[in-house]
């Protein structure tokens, strides 16, 4: 297949879960080339920070506290931007994780991830395609969804972050191919364990198959994929490559080597939650 590179330049567009992490991180990357972002997010204090931080690297942006789970939400954000006369990128960001044996969980906690995790994106993307096919018309307009390397290697534990993250993959595949001709760049990012605020309540470490990348290196294979024009970018370290290839061709090998450690995995993760 071959690709087309990106413009990245003087992007104008949404990244949500802007106040820290992978979001915060990409709205620097963006800022960085003269980007003008709305920065959507549920603390002030967070975004502020990021704002501040995009203005400094020679961005511009706008902040939008809001709950992306809370009906009307997903209005709130199409209304700030419907007065942009360009609007070519989207960034769906924004999720949550609560880790833990499927029957010990709350269903708060499972709605929780669900809405925000997936739902909350089709309903935004839904909202944007007009905007984003019409600026698209130019230059090409980019939606890109934020999934994880659990949608391609389903962890124990982690039953319903695994669905909504495999969903929005999908999800993102399933229109990538809808909008083909229109000049929407559909990409989908599959981080692995990444050092960010995210994980701190996560104590799985390298001995059970949970290294953890810097942040920046992360974002750095990120951009560098997207600018290139890839539609599925993979930075997870070679070693869990390796898993997700096993995966594939032999998933109850994964299964036989998972099984020794789930007594220590689920000690190490029970506490994950970033809801």
């Amino acid at each position: 297949m071959t690709l087309d590179n990106l413009d990245l330049i003087h992007r104008r567009g949404i990244i949500t879960g802007a106040g820290q992490g992978i979001g915060r991180a990409l709205a620097l990357e963006f800022g960085r080339r003269g980007g003008h972002l709305l920065l959507v997010g549920r603390t002030l204090a967070t975004l502020t920070e990021t704002a501040t931080l995009v203005a400094a690297v020679g961005g511009t942006s706008e902040i939008l506290v809001a709950d992306l789970t809370a009906d009307g939400a997903v209005a709130r954000v199409a209304d700030t931007v419907a007065s942009w006369e360009v609007l070519d990128l989207l960034v769906n960001n924004a999720g949550n994780v609560r880790a833990g044996r499927l029957e010990l969980s709350t269903d708060a906690d499972i709605q929780s991830m669900m809405t925000l995790n997936l739902i909350a994106p089709i309903l935004l993307t839904k909202a944007m395609i007009p905007a984003l096919r019409k600026s698209g018309q130019h230059r090409g307009s980019i939606i890109l969804g934020i999934s994880s390397g659990i949608a391609l290697v389903g962890m124990p534990f982690y039953a319903v972050y695994a669905a909504t993250k495999a969903g929005l993959s999908r999800f993102d595949e399933s229109l990538r191919r809808e909008l083909i001709g229109t000049g929407i760049h559909v990409a989908t990012v599959y981080p692995g364990a990444t050092d960010t605020a995210m994980m701190t309540s996560q104590n799985a470490g390298a001995d059970l198959g949970w290294g953890r990348r810097p942040l920046d290196d992360v974002i750095t294979d990120l951009m560098t994929a997207l600018e290139a024009g890839e539609h599925e970018i993979n930075t997870a370290p070679e070693g869990r490559r390796a898993m997700q290839r096993l995966n594939v061709t032999d998933p109850l090998a994964v299964d036989a080597a998972i099984a020794p450690t789930l007594e220590a995995l689920e000690r190490a993760v029970r506490d994950h939650r970033s809801i």
